[in-house]
């Protein structure tokens, strides 16, 4: 849903070897003055793309559940979904999903990784490619890459820098 996702599915798109059937989104949210209705940044990349996108208001919803059995996927991708997946998710595709996570895990779990690393004065952070289970970040790690954290970054930065690190690293590690 959110923008750090954007860098993963540009990389998915380049890369020949994979074939993306849809993207999941969040649903639209009103934004600005005159609060219009607004694509989250990965449906609008999804659609410039001409991917098809799903956006269910939850991801236990009996309707998307059903469209991503018949969509039948060998692999799921998650990265800044914003909701758990429920274990009928996690079971769907042959190999499995996995989890584009910002920080080197088990180190910071759950929400605002990027931020809790500079809060907490870490030298240096990275990206963990993940194979997702019924816990929070807690499935069994395939793949790090680190990256140190300069003095002069901030959220912002590092967040943009993560991006890439884990858009690259997902493309290396799903084969």
């Amino acid at each position: 849903t959110a923008e750090l996702a954007c860098a993963s599915l540009a990389a998915l798109i380049r890369e020949p070897a994979f074939h993306i059937i849809v993207v999941v989104s969040q649903p639209d949210k009103p934004r600005g003055r005159d609060l219009q209705l607004q694509p989250t940044p990965v449906k609008a990349a999804a659609l410039a793309a001409g991917l098809p996108v799903l956006q269910p208001g939850r991801a236990r919803d009996a309707v998307f559940l059903e469209q991503l059995r018949q969509l039948q996927p060998d692999l799921i991708v998650v990265a800044a979904y914003g909701q758990i997946l429920p274990q009928a998710i996690l079971d769907l595709p042959r190999f499995g999903c996995l989890n584009v996570h910002t920080s080197l895990l088990p180190r910071y779990r759950g929400a605002a990784p990027i931020q809790w690393a500079i809060l907490n004065g870490d030298a240096e952070t990275g990206v963990t490619i993940m194979k997702m289970d019924a816990g929070l970040d807690t499935g069994d790690i395939l793949t790090q890459a680190k990256t140190p954290i300069h003095p002069e970054d901030n959220s912002d930065t590092l967040h943009d820098r993560l991006a890439r690190v884990g858009a690259e690293l997902l493309v290396r590690t799903i084969p």
